[in-house]
């Protein structure tokens, strides 16, 4: 299977941004949880989705005006 350089770095930045997502959520879990999820342990969840999805946003935007 012979994968262009351009396709490799598209799904190289992809999965280290989904890595760095699971990493960030692993460590807001653990450090909010107290036998179930609190308010401000909730609020942590929400903001770390939002920047997921602004960090993959600006992922896509920069990878567009690679090629």
């Amino acid at each position: 299977m012979n994968i262009e350089g351009e396709k490799l770095r598209d799904i190289v930045v992809s999965v280290v941004s989904v890595g760095l997502f699971i990493a960030v959520m692993l460590v807001v879990g653990s450090q909010f949880d107290s036998g179930g999820l609190t308010e401000q342990g909730a609020l942590a969840v929400v903001a770390v989705m939002v920047g997921f999805v602004l960090l993959m946003t600006g992922v896509g935007l920069w990878l567009a005006n690679q090629h």
